[in-house]
């Protein structure tokens, strides 16, 4: 490997951050099973979510689908509706597109061969690792941010891990470094050590139990590393969010199947320069819907930021007559919007329809 040389002793290394981990990891529900479905599920739940935010989600997932065949074969509404809130979407349905196949072709047993876990919709080289070394305590390779910002620290790394091609670096340094006694304790224990003490910033190198195996700590370095290049910001698209009210039934629409938000459900949207007037709302729709939009009133705003894209939203509620709505649309009431799959954003619109008493 070009650029650091792994000279610590490593089966002390292995030892000192094992011997931590059992001691002082946090008790979390995922830790408390060998399943590989259900660690998979958090494993694929964690991806750009908080631990804290993920548990009670993980906790009501496997109540809702505690075996592999109850997600294989779970209605794609149920499931994002189980989702709803965690955001990226698109996780959710690789996760039953990958346990479908498991269902398939593997008689309902995860793979414990890293060709063919990672083979399945959705499982990346860290999940597939992090399935492998914890489920089925196999010496694999599991490498995240935290991973590479810890062993950036301790093997003096200075590549760029914003590349994806550095990754490649860290695995295999990985490779060279797990203990093949305690796997699993060895890659959670470098994510644990990444979540609790080597952090991206102030990190609390006094704690650390392989404090005395880090380059970065013995140079006085840990601040500079890992180095990280800055991703470009991202577009921002102004709309215009009507929930459109006919007696006591209110205007929803299915986004489409593929992309942002896939399937999930919201209130009908339009692209409109910020502080639209309420005349141009109804104008627009009305002719949209070939039926009359009126009474418009702006009743919030909002922003809502994803990873490439930011959305400014301007809520509105209307009246709607004699409309004429496509397929992907229909008429509902309080009780039936809560069994709808709702983002993020458009939960954001629910909260100020409630706020009023429209729902």
């Amino acid at each position: 490997m070009e650029g650091f040389t792994i000279n610590i002793e490593k089966k002390q290394f292995q030892n000192d951050l094992v011997n931590w981990f059992h001691e002082e990891k946090r008790d979390l529900p995922w830790r408390r099973t060998a399943d590989p479905y259900q660690i998979w599920i958090s494993e694929i739940m964690l991806q750009q979510t908080r631990v804290d935010t993920v548990i009670p989600y993980y906790k009501r997932f496997v109540e809702r689908f505690p075996t592999l065949r109850d997600l294989a074969n779970a209605d794609e509404e149920i499931l994002l509706k189980q989702w709803e809130g965690l955001g990226y979407y698109s996780r959710a349905r690789n996760l039953q597109a990958g346990v479908k196949e498991v269902a398939e072709k593997y008689g309902g047993k995860v793979p414990d061969s890293r060709k063919e876990i990672s083979a399945l919709k959705g499982v990346g080289p860290y999940t597939a690792g992090a399935v492998l070394s914890i489920a089925y305590g196999l010496p694999e390779h599991a490498v995240d941010g935290n991973v590479m910002r810890v062993l950036s620290r301790i093997l003096l790394i200075d590549e760029d891990i914003a590349k994806p091609k550095t990754r490649k670096v860290f695995e295999e340094a990985v490779t060279e470094l797990i203990s093949h006694e305690d796997p699993s304790a060895f890659n959670q224990g470098l994510m644990e050590l990444g979540a609790l003490i080597c952090t991206p910033t102030s990190p609390k190198c006094l704690l650390c139990p392989v404090r005395e195996h880090c380059a970065a700590f013995h140079e006085g370095r840990q601040n500079e590393l890992p180095v990280k290049t800055k991703a470009k910001a991202g577009k921002a698209v102004d709309y215009a969010m009507v929930a459109i009210r006919s007696g006591e039934s209110l205007l929803m629409e299915k986004r489409p199947s593929k992309g942002l938000l896939a399937n999930m459900w919201q209130f009908p949207m339009a692209e409109l320069p910020a502080s639209t007037e309420t005349a141009e709302v109804e104008e627009l729709l009305s002719e949209q819907f070939k039926g009359t939009v009126e009474n418009a009133e702006k009743i919030t705003s909002f922003k809502h930021v994803f990873s490439h894209l930011t959305w400014n939203v301007d809520g509105f509620i209307a009246e709607g007559k004699d409309l004429q709505i496509p397929e992907n649309m229909k008429w509902v009431n309080a009780a039936e919007m809560e069994l709808l799959p709702i983002a993020g954003p458009v939960q954001k619109m629910k909260t100020a329809l409630k706020s009023r008493g429209d729902v």
